[in-house]
């Protein structure tokens, strides 16, 4: 029997938290931290990949995670084009400004981590095509074994 009575939650809840947990790995042992980290950078991420690129992305989302990337979310401004690692994490520094110092970069680098382990990886090569090169150098290749 499931803890939730819905096995689709007591799911995503698993895997949300095991993403939770490499995250936490990088990050420190605060799972607030690691679930507004994975926010700030998928937040980011969305808004500069082309609405097409971003709902591929989003269905191999675990649901819990796919509910926080679409907080906010506004198709008419999409995608915002940042031409420069630092354009790219602005907008992350803002939203975790109300969080314990974080390193965006290092944030950047560890969501990139979490979805290069999970996510398919020839979505992960598109998506991480679509962003600029100083970008991109956040992100391992999927070509390369981890």
């Amino acid at each position: 029997m499931s803890a939730s009575g819905l096995t689709v939650f007591d799911k995503t809840l698993q895997t949300t938290n095991i993403w939770l947990d490499d995250l936490m790995a990088d990050q420190g042992p605060d799972r607030q931290l690691a679930w507004h980290v994975l926010g700030a950078v998928l937040h980011t991420l969305r808004d500069r990949l082309p609405i097409e690129t971003a709902a591929h992305l989003s269905a191999q989302l675990p649901l819990l995670v796919r509910g926080a990337y679409y907080d906010r979310y506004d198709p008419s401004r999409q995608p915002t084009r940042s031409r420069s690692l630092d354009e790219f994490l602005e907008p992350v520094k803002a939203e975790l400004s109300s969080t314990r110092p974080v390193d965006a970069k290092e944030a950047v680098r560890s969501v990139f981590r979490v979805l290069s382990h999970y996510i398919d990886p020839g979505e992960v090569r598109k998506v991480r095509e679509g962003l600029p090169l100083e970008v991109q150098a956040l992100w391992p290749d999927p070509q390369k074994p981890h």
